[in-house]
């Protein structure tokens, strides 16, 4: 005798249940709106334009650092050579 039982139909309706919300979910995300572009592809596009941002803001910043860095550079060198003479 097996210990096997079939399947209850409420295991299997909460799985179509499940499969029908998230497929809904699925193509409401994909739905476009007065300009022609979807909620994932607005995501997207803010997504990028941060990333530009961040990317811009962090150049400018090692410029600065790096120039800082060269200037404090020079000092201690001419510190130095001042200590020498």
């Amino acid at each position: 005798m097996s210990n096997l039982r079939p399947t209850s139909s409420r295991a299997s309706s909460g799985s179509r249940s499940a499969l029908v919300g998230f497929s809904a979910l699925a193509l409401g995300s994909c739905s476009k709106s007065e300009d022609g572009k979807g909620p994932m592809e607005k995501a997207g596009k803010a997504l990028d334009e941060s990333m530009e941002k961040a990317k811009e803001q962090t150049g400018r910043a090692m410029e600065k650092a790096g120039e800082a860095i060269k200037e404090t550079g020079e000092k201690m060198q001419e510190s130095g050579k001042a200590e020498q003479k």
